[in-house]
């Protein structure tokens, strides 16, 4: 009984999960939003981010998809070598998050 219980919770906590994960686009639905309009161009944000730690260098750019707010993902690796996360609302450009990795 304690098994089919706890199959159960691990069913619903996977879905669960699911729900909650980002979706990554791929650069051809990037291309796409951004001559909508949708999304701000990644060159703008990127310069944004790279003016938060100077003389940073880009490690990574991903742009993603969570509960219907498109945001890019930047890792960067600043002078002082510590690897920084930032995550900026694409249609905005405001900055949502900025954390050590």
């Amino acid at each position: 009984m304690k098994v089919c219980s706890f199959s159960r919770m691990a069913l619903v906590l996977l879905a669960f999960c699911s729900v909650v994960m980002a979706r990554d686009l791929d650069q051809d639905e990037a291309l796409r939003l951004r001559q909508r309009g949708v999304i701000l161009p990644l060159e703008q944000l990127l310069t944004q981010a790279m003016d938060r730690y100077p003389g940073s260098k880009l490690l990574e750019a991903e742009l993603e998809e969570k509960h219907d707010v498109y945001i890019y993902e930047v890792e960067l690796l600043t002078t002082e070598g510590v690897v920084r996360e930032l995550d900026v609302d694409a249609t905005t450009g405001q900055l949502l998050k900025d954390k050590e990795d």
